[in-house]
C-alpha cells in the first residue's frame, strides 16, 4: 500500500514544461529499466485521461545507456506531442527486442496530422526530427506514420551491439 502512494507522490514530479513533459527527477534507467523511466513520462496524459498501453518482453533485455536515453527522449517528444496536439483517447507503447536490436513504438488513436505538408507555425514534428537525426547518427532507424483522423505512430530502432 505504502508504495502506490510513494510512486504517486512521485509522479507528479513529472509535468509538461512550455509543452514538453519533463521528469524534475535524475533519470535512472538502472533503478527503474528504460520501461519504467518511460512510464514515468506519461504521467501527465495519464492525467489527462489518456489510457496508457503497455507491451514488453517479459524479460530484460539489456541496452546501454546510451540506447536507452534515446528511446527515453524518443518517448518524451511523442508524449509531448500526443499532449498538445492529438486530442487522443488511448496511447500504445511497444518496446520489443528485434533481430540484433531494440525498438520502441509510441502509437496514439489522436487528430494525426499530415506528415508531408509543412507545419504552419508550429513546433509540432520539429522534436522529432531533432530526434531522428539523433536516431541516425546511432545507426538506427525512425519511422513516423500518421494522417488526419488516424492517429500517429513513432517506431524507433537501434541496433544493440
Amino acid at each position: 500500500m505504502g508504495e502506490e502512494m510513494e510512486q504517486s507522490a512521485a509522479v507528479d514530479d513529472v509535468v509538461a514544461v512550455k509543452g514538453i513533459i519533463q521528469d524534475q527527477n535524475p533519470v535512472d534507467f538502472y533503478a527503474l529499466g528504460v520501461a519504467g523511466c518511460i512510464d514515468r513520462l506519461a504521467a501527465p496524459l495519464r492525467r489527462a485521461g489518456v489510457t496508457v498501453h503497455w507491451h514488453t518482453p517479459h524479460h530484460g533485455i539489456e541496452i546501454s545507456s546510451s540506447a536507452a536515453g534515446l528511446l527515453y527522449h524518443v518517448a518524451q517528444e511523442a508524449f509531448s506531442n500526443t499532449l498538445n496536439y492529438a486530442n487522443a483517447g488511448e496511447l500504445t507503447i511497444r518496446l520489443n527486442a528485434v533481430y540484433h536490436g531494440i525498438q520502441l513504438t509510441i502509437t496514439d488513436d489522436g487528430t494525426g496530422f499530415e506528415i508531408h505538408a509543412a507545419p504552419s507555425g508550429r513546433r509540432h514534428g520539429f522534436g522529432l526530427l531533432l530526434m531522428s537525426i539523433a536516431v541516425h547518427d546511432a545507426g538506427g532507424t525512425v519511422d513516423i506514420d500518421s494522417a488526419v483522423g488516424r492517429g500517429t505512430s513513432v517506431r524507433v530502432t537501434l541496433p544493440l551491439d
